[in-house]
Protein backbone atom coordinates (compact mmCIF):
# COMPACT_ATOMS: atom_id res chain seq x y z
CA UNK A 1 0.00 0.00 0.00
CA UNK A 2 2.83 2.40 0.89
CA UNK A 3 4.53 1.70 -2.46
CA UNK A 4 1.29 2.44 -4.33
CA UNK A 5 0.83 5.74 -2.46
CA UNK A 6 4.41 6.76 -3.21
CA UNK A 7 3.99 5.90 -6.88
CA UNK A 8 0.74 7.86 -7.09
CA UNK A 9 2.40 10.88 -5.46
CA UNK A 10 4.94 11.01 -8.27
CA UNK A 11 2.41 10.82 -11.08
CA UNK A 12 1.23 13.91 -12.93
CA UNK A 13 -2.32 15.16 -12.44
CA UNK A 14 -3.29 13.76 -15.81
CA UNK A 15 -1.95 10.31 -14.97
CA UNK A 16 -3.69 10.31 -11.58
CA UNK A 17 -7.01 10.63 -13.43
CA UNK A 18 -6.46 7.17 -14.93
CA UNK A 19 -6.73 5.05 -11.81
CA UNK A 20 -6.42 1.75 -13.70
CA UNK A 21 -2.84 2.67 -14.68
CA UNK A 22 -1.77 2.32 -11.05
CA UNK A 23 -3.47 -0.98 -10.19
CA UNK A 24 -1.01 -3.83 -9.55
CA UNK A 25 -1.31 -6.90 -11.76
CA UNK A 26 -2.11 -10.29 -10.32
CA UNK A 27 1.55 -11.33 -10.46
CA UNK A 28 2.89 -8.09 -8.91
CA UNK A 29 4.53 -9.90 -5.98
CA UNK A 30 6.29 -12.32 -8.31
CA UNK A 31 7.62 -9.47 -10.47
CA UNK A 32 8.98 -7.66 -7.41
CA UNK A 33 10.61 -10.87 -6.18
CA UNK A 34 12.86 -11.21 -9.24
CA UNK A 35 16.45 -11.33 -8.00
CA UNK A 36 18.70 -8.37 -8.92
CA UNK A 37 21.76 -8.76 -11.12
CA UNK A 38 24.88 -6.61 -10.70
CA UNK A 39 25.17 -4.50 -13.86
CA UNK A 40 28.97 -4.36 -13.92
CA UNK A 41 30.64 -7.40 -12.32
CA UNK A 42 34.07 -6.12 -11.27
CA UNK A 43 36.06 -9.36 -10.98
CA UNK A 44 38.13 -8.36 -14.01
CA UNK A 45 38.38 -4.66 -13.12
CA UNK A 46 42.06 -3.68 -12.70
CA UNK A 47 42.67 -3.31 -8.98
CA UNK A 48 44.90 -0.71 -7.32
CA UNK A 49 48.00 -2.00 -5.53
CA UNK A 50 47.05 -0.70 -2.09
CA UNK A 51 50.02 -2.44 -0.47
CA UNK A 52 52.39 -0.56 -2.77
CA UNK A 53 50.56 2.71 -2.15
CA UNK A 54 50.62 2.16 1.61
CA UNK A 55 54.35 1.55 1.54
CA UNK A 56 54.96 4.66 -0.55
CA UNK A 57 52.72 6.73 1.71
CA UNK A 58 54.79 5.69 4.72
CA UNK A 59 57.85 7.33 3.10
CA UNK A 60 56.04 10.49 2.00
CA UNK A 61 56.70 13.99 3.26
CA UNK A 62 54.33 16.91 3.20
CA UNK A 63 55.10 19.31 0.36
CA UNK A 64 52.25 21.81 0.61
CA UNK A 65 48.69 22.59 1.55
CA UNK A 66 45.77 24.80 0.59
CA UNK A 67 42.79 25.96 2.63
CA UNK A 68 39.33 26.18 1.06
CA UNK A 69 37.37 28.96 2.80
CA UNK A 70 33.73 28.39 3.83
CA UNK A 71 31.25 28.91 0.96
CA UNK A 72 34.10 29.18 -1.55
CA UNK A 73 36.05 26.83 -3.81
CA UNK A 74 39.74 26.43 -4.53
CA UNK A 75 41.66 24.64 -7.28
CA UNK A 76 44.90 22.79 -6.62
CA UNK A 77 47.41 20.77 -8.64
CA UNK A 78 48.76 17.33 -7.77
CA UNK A 79 51.45 15.46 -9.71
CA UNK A 80 51.03 11.81 -10.66
CA UNK A 81 52.43 9.61 -7.91
CA UNK A 82 51.69 12.05 -5.09
CA UNK A 83 49.08 11.81 -2.35
CA UNK A 84 46.54 14.43 -1.31
CA UNK A 85 44.31 14.54 1.74
CA UNK A 86 41.02 16.42 2.22
CA UNK A 87 40.23 17.01 5.89
CA UNK A 88 38.00 18.92 8.30
CA UNK A 89 40.45 21.11 10.26
CA UNK A 90 37.86 22.89 12.44
CA UNK A 91 34.56 21.00 12.33
CA UNK A 92 32.14 18.96 10.26
CA UNK A 93 32.00 20.28 6.69
CA UNK A 94 30.85 18.81 3.38
CA UNK A 95 32.96 19.34 0.26
CA UNK A 96 31.88 19.11 -3.39
CA UNK A 97 34.84 17.76 -5.33
CA UNK A 98 35.68 17.95 -9.06
CA UNK A 99 38.77 16.36 -10.60
CA UNK A 100 40.38 16.97 -14.02
CA UNK A 101 43.35 15.70 -15.95
CA UNK A 102 45.89 18.52 -15.76
CA UNK A 103 46.80 18.02 -19.44
CA UNK A 104 43.21 17.99 -20.71
CA UNK A 105 40.61 19.42 -18.29
CA UNK A 106 37.85 18.02 -20.50
CA UNK A 107 38.96 14.59 -19.25
CA UNK A 108 37.32 14.86 -15.87
CA UNK A 109 35.77 12.73 -13.17
CA UNK A 110 32.84 10.57 -14.32
CA UNK A 111 30.69 10.17 -11.21
CA UNK A 112 28.07 8.04 -12.97
CA UNK A 113 30.51 5.37 -14.12
CA UNK A 114 32.37 5.47 -10.80
CA UNK A 115 29.01 4.86 -9.11
CA UNK A 116 28.19 2.01 -11.50
CA UNK A 117 31.54 0.33 -10.82
CA UNK A 118 31.95 0.92 -7.09
CA UNK A 119 28.55 1.82 -5.65
CA UNK A 120 26.72 4.91 -4.47
CA UNK A 121 29.29 5.80 -1.80
CA UNK A 122 33.06 5.55 -2.21
CA UNK A 123 35.77 4.55 0.24
CA UNK A 124 39.23 2.98 0.44
CA UNK A 125 40.22 1.11 -2.73
CA UNK A 126 37.61 2.79 -4.92
CA UNK A 127 38.73 4.95 -7.82
CA UNK A 128 37.66 8.19 -9.46
CA UNK A 129 37.26 7.21 -13.13
CA UNK A 130 37.43 9.75 -15.93
CA UNK A 131 34.78 10.38 -18.57
CA UNK A 132 34.62 8.66 -21.94
CA UNK A 133 36.59 8.02 -24.06
CA UNK A 134 39.59 7.87 -21.68
CA UNK A 135 37.78 5.99 -18.87
CA UNK A 136 40.81 5.55 -16.65
CA UNK A 137 41.40 6.18 -12.95
CA UNK A 138 42.38 9.75 -12.19
CA UNK A 139 42.85 9.01 -8.49
CA UNK A 140 42.44 6.18 -6.00
CA UNK A 141 41.12 6.51 -2.46
CA UNK A 142 43.79 5.13 -0.13
CA UNK A 143 42.48 6.13 3.32
CA UNK A 144 39.12 7.08 4.83
CA UNK A 145 38.60 7.79 8.52
CA UNK A 146 34.83 7.40 8.01
CA UNK A 147 34.94 3.94 6.48
CA UNK A 148 33.41 2.64 9.74
CA UNK A 149 30.09 4.33 8.93
CA UNK A 150 28.87 1.89 6.31
CA UNK A 151 25.16 2.12 5.46
CA UNK A 152 22.88 3.30 8.26
CA UNK A 153 19.29 2.35 9.08
CA UNK A 154 17.95 5.08 6.78
CA UNK A 155 20.00 3.82 3.83
CA UNK A 156 22.51 6.66 4.21
CA UNK A 157 26.25 6.47 3.54
CA UNK A 158 29.21 8.86 3.32
CA UNK A 159 31.15 10.26 0.30
CA UNK A 160 28.41 9.87 -2.29
CA UNK A 161 28.46 9.91 -6.08
CA UNK A 162 24.69 10.21 -6.42
CA UNK A 163 24.19 13.93 -5.80
CA UNK A 164 24.99 16.38 -8.57
CA UNK A 165 26.10 19.47 -6.51
CA UNK A 166 24.00 22.36 -5.25
CA UNK A 167 23.54 24.84 -8.08
CA UNK A 168 22.00 28.30 -8.57
CA UNK A 169 19.64 27.11 -11.31
CA UNK A 170 17.83 24.59 -9.12
CA UNK A 171 17.93 27.11 -6.27
CA UNK A 172 16.23 29.71 -8.46
CA UNK A 173 13.69 27.13 -9.67
CA UNK A 174 12.67 26.11 -6.16
CA UNK A 175 12.86 29.57 -4.59
CA UNK A 176 10.91 31.47 -7.21
CA UNK A 177 13.91 33.20 -8.78
CA UNK A 178 16.24 33.96 -5.86
CA UNK A 179 19.79 34.69 -7.06
CA UNK A 180 22.32 32.86 -4.87
CA UNK A 181 25.97 32.82 -5.96
CA UNK A 182 27.64 30.55 -3.40
CA UNK A 183 26.11 27.26 -4.51
CA UNK A 184 28.88 24.72 -5.08
CA UNK A 185 28.33 24.85 -8.85
CA UNK A 186 29.02 28.59 -8.88
CA UNK A 187 31.96 28.22 -6.49
CA UNK A 188 33.51 25.54 -8.70
CA UNK A 189 32.89 27.62 -11.82
CA UNK A 190 34.67 30.67 -10.40
CA UNK A 191 37.67 28.74 -9.14
CA UNK A 192 38.11 26.70 -12.35
CA UNK A 193 37.80 29.83 -14.51
CA UNK A 194 40.58 31.45 -12.48
CA UNK A 195 42.81 28.35 -12.60
CA UNK A 196 42.44 27.85 -16.37
CA UNK A 197 42.39 31.54 -17.32
CA UNK A 198 38.95 31.21 -18.89
CA UNK A 199 35.80 33.25 -18.68
CA UNK A 200 33.21 31.86 -16.31
CA UNK A 201 30.97 31.08 -19.28
CA UNK A 202 33.76 29.01 -20.87
CA UNK A 203 34.68 27.24 -17.63
CA UNK A 204 31.15 26.36 -16.56
CA UNK A 205 30.65 23.43 -19.01
CA UNK A 206 33.73 21.77 -17.50
CA UNK A 207 32.17 21.73 -14.03
CA UNK A 208 30.74 18.27 -13.50
CA UNK A 209 28.90 16.01 -11.08
CA UNK A 210 30.86 15.65 -7.89
CA UNK A 211 32.19 13.36 -5.23
CA UNK A 212 30.36 14.69 -2.17
CA UNK A 213 33.19 14.41 0.34
CA UNK A 214 31.97 13.86 3.94
CA UNK A 215 28.31 14.22 2.88
CA UNK A 216 25.87 11.63 4.28
CA UNK A 217 23.15 10.79 1.76
CA UNK A 218 20.83 8.12 0.43
CA UNK A 219 17.39 7.56 -1.07
CA UNK A 220 14.21 7.42 0.99
CA UNK A 221 12.61 3.99 1.15
CA UNK A 222 9.07 5.20 0.42
CA UNK A 223 9.39 7.84 -2.34
CA UNK A 224 12.94 7.13 -3.56
CA UNK A 225 13.97 10.76 -3.05
CA UNK A 226 17.56 11.85 -2.56
CA UNK A 227 18.11 12.84 1.07
CA UNK A 228 20.91 14.30 3.15
CA UNK A 229 21.57 14.18 6.88
CA UNK A 230 24.17 15.70 9.18
CA UNK A 231 27.63 14.48 8.22
CA UNK A 232 29.27 12.17 10.76
CA UNK A 233 32.63 13.86 10.03
CA UNK A 234 34.31 15.59 12.95
CA UNK A 235 37.40 17.75 13.31
CA UNK A 236 40.37 15.80 12.00
CA UNK A 237 38.48 13.35 9.78
CA UNK A 238 39.94 12.94 6.31
CA UNK A 239 39.72 11.26 2.92
CA UNK A 240 43.05 10.61 1.20
CA UNK A 241 43.83 9.96 -2.47
CA UNK A 242 46.68 8.78 -4.66
CA UNK A 243 46.97 10.77 -7.90
CA UNK A 244 47.19 8.28 -10.78
CA UNK A 245 47.85 11.05 -13.34
CA UNK A 246 48.65 14.76 -13.12
CA UNK A 247 45.39 16.27 -11.90
CA UNK A 248 43.67 19.55 -11.10
CA UNK A 249 41.43 19.25 -8.07
CA UNK A 250 38.58 21.70 -7.50
CA UNK A 251 36.95 21.65 -4.08
CA UNK A 252 34.00 23.69 -2.76
CA UNK A 253 33.27 24.04 0.96
CA UNK A 254 29.50 23.63 0.66
CA UNK A 255 27.30 26.50 1.92
CA UNK A 256 25.24 23.87 3.73
CA UNK A 257 28.02 23.18 6.25
CA UNK A 258 27.46 19.61 7.46
CA UNK A 259 24.24 19.50 5.34
CA UNK A 260 22.18 18.45 8.37
CA UNK A 261 19.38 20.91 7.66
CA UNK A 262 19.85 23.00 4.52
CA UNK A 263 22.19 23.78 1.65
CA UNK A 264 22.68 26.86 -0.55
CA UNK A 265 22.42 29.06 2.51
CA UNK A 266 24.24 31.87 4.28
CA UNK A 267 22.68 30.73 7.55
CA UNK A 268 24.22 27.27 8.05
CA UNK A 269 27.38 27.04 10.12
CA UNK A 270 30.29 26.40 7.74
CA UNK A 271 33.94 25.54 8.24
CA UNK A 272 36.97 25.54 5.94
CA UNK A 273 38.40 22.43 4.33
CA UNK A 274 42.12 21.63 4.26
CA UNK A 275 43.92 19.93 1.37
CA UNK A 276 47.43 18.64 2.06
CA UNK A 277 49.94 17.24 -0.45
CA UNK A 278 52.50 14.49 0.17
CA UNK A 279 55.38 13.31 -2.05
CA UNK A 280 56.71 9.77 -1.54
CA UNK A 281 60.42 9.04 -1.35
CA UNK A 282 62.26 8.41 -4.65
CA UNK A 283 62.13 4.75 -5.62
CA UNK A 284 59.11 3.87 -3.51
CA UNK A 285 56.87 3.65 -6.60
CA UNK A 286 59.30 2.11 -9.09
CA UNK A 287 56.86 -0.69 -9.98
CA UNK A 288 53.96 1.71 -10.59
CA UNK A 289 52.93 3.19 -13.95
CA UNK A 290 50.28 5.85 -14.65
CA UNK A 291 47.18 4.24 -16.21
CA UNK A 292 46.77 4.32 -19.96
CA UNK A 293 43.61 5.58 -21.59
CA UNK A 294 40.87 3.04 -22.32
CA UNK A 295 41.68 0.32 -24.87
CA UNK A 296 38.51 0.67 -26.96
CA UNK A 297 39.42 1.78 -30.49
CA UNK A 298 36.65 4.36 -30.77
CA UNK A 299 35.40 3.15 -34.16
CA UNK A 300 31.86 2.33 -32.93
CA UNK A 301 31.52 -0.38 -35.52
CA UNK A 302 31.27 -0.41 -39.33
Amino acid sequence: MKQQKARKHRLSTKDQMTETDTQPPADAAARRAVQPVICYPTQTLPQPDLVLYKGARATATKVGETVVPPRQAQCFDVSAGQFFRISCPEGSQVGDFNLHSAHDPAEHFFSGKSRALHGAHLSTGDRLWSRLPALRPLATIVADTLDWYGIDAFGGGVHDVIGTRCDPYTHALLSGGDQYHHCCHSNLTRSLAERLGLSRAAAEPLVHDVLNVFMCTGFTRDTGQYFMKASPARQGDYLEFFAEVDVIGNLSACPGGDCGAIHSSDVAQCHPLLVEFFAPAPGSLDSWQPPAVNAYDGSHGP
